[in-house]
C-alpha cells in the first residue's frame, strides 16, 4: 500500500483586532516562507479580525477581499489554506470555516455558537457537517466551541482521517482545550489538529495558544504554546490505517442519527 503522506502546518498567530491588513499580512509571510514543506496552513478561528461579534461591519462574502487573497496564495503557493472568517449572505452572518486549495474550496459554517460570548446573537448557525478529500486524507472541518460536543464530530465507519478545528480558546480553558483534542482523537481514531491564536484580544482575553496534532492514540505529534509560531507536522495514512486495522474499536461503535435543532 502507498503511504498518503500530508504535510500539515499549524500557524499560531497573535491577531490583531479587526484589522484584516495586518492579519493577511502575517498570513503571507508564513506561507511565502514556508510553502516549499507544507500541503496545509491551518489558521485560528476569525484569523483576519479576532472573534469578534462586530460581524455587521466586518463580514465578507467569498468574492471579497480575505477569500480573493487565499485563493491567489493558494494558487501561487500550490498550497492549501484552511481557517474561519467573518462571511455574509443575504441578510445573514456567519463564522466560517474554510479550506481553499489550488483547484477546489469547501466552507463550513460554525454548528455550535459560543452562548457566553454572545455568538448567537450575531451570527446564524450552520447546519450542516463538512468532510472532502485532500491529497488522500479525508478531512473535517469544524470550529472552535464545536470541541465540546462529540456527537457532531463522531466519526462514523472511518469516514474521516483528519479532524481540524480552528480556534480562539482563552488561556482560562487552557486545560479543557488540550484534554478535549486528545479525547477526540482517540474515540475518533484519527488525526485531530487544534490551531488557536496566542495574545490578548479586544475584550481583553489572554490566549496562550497550545496548538498541537494528536494522533490517534491520543499521543502528542506537537504542540506550540505561549508564542506567535509555526510548526510543520508530516501525518501517515499508513499509521492511521494500520493502528485502525490492529485496534479496530471504530467497528463497535454505537449507530445513531444526528437531529438539528
Amino acid at each position: 500500500m502507498v503511504d498518503s503522506i500530508l504535510k500539515v502546518t499549524l500557524v499560531q498567530l497573535d491577531i490583531a483586532w479587526e484589522n484584516k491588513s495586518v492579519n493577511l499580512a502575517k498570513v503571507h509571510n508564513y506561507i511565502s516562507a514556508k510553502y516549499m514543506d507544507t500541503d496545509v496552513f491551518v489558521l485560528p478561528e476569525m484569523f483576519s479580525t479576532g472573534f469578534t461579534m462586530n460581524s455587521k461591519n466586518l463580514a465578507e462574502t467569498i468574492q471579497d477581499e480575505t477569500i480573493s487573497t487565499l485563493k491567489n496564495w493558494a494558487n501561487k503557493y500550490n498550497v492549501a489554506i484552511c481557517g474561519s472568517f467573518i462571511a455574509k449572505d443575504n441578510e445573514n452572518y456567519y463564522n466560517r470555516g474554510f479550506f481553499i486549495s489550488s483547484d477546489k474550496e469547501y466552507y463550513y459554517d460554525k454548528h455550535h455558537l459560543f452562548r457566553i460570548g454572545e455568538e448567537p446573537k450575531f451570527f446564524s448557525p450552520g447546519d450542516k457537517r463538512l468532510v472532502f478529500n485532500y491529497n488522500g486524507f479525508n478531512i473535517c472541518l469544524l470550529i472552535c466551541y464545536d470541541l465540546r460536543f462529540p456527537i457532531w464530530s463522531r466519526n462514523v465507519d472511518n469516514e474521516y482521517d483528519l479532524l481540524i478545528y480552528t480556534a480562539n480558546w482563552p488561556s482560562s480553558r487552557n486545560d479543557v482545550w488540550n484534554t478535549l483534542l486528545k479525547a477526540r482523537a482517540i474515540e475518533n481514531m484519527c488525526y485531530v489538529c487544534g490551531v488557536n491564536r496566542i495574545g490578548k484580544d479586544g475584550c481583553g482575553l489572554s490566549y496562550d495558544g497550545y496548538s498541537k496534532v494528536v494522533n490517534a492514540k491520543g499521543e502528542e505529534m506537537s504542540s506550540i504554546c505561549h508564542a506567535e509560531d509555526s510548526e510543520t507536522i508530516i501525518l501517515s495514512k499508513n499509521e492511521l490505517y494500520n493502528f485502525r486495522t490492529k485496534f479496530p474499536v471504530w467497528k463497535d461503535a454505537d449507530k445513531f442519527e444526528i437531529r438539528k435543532n
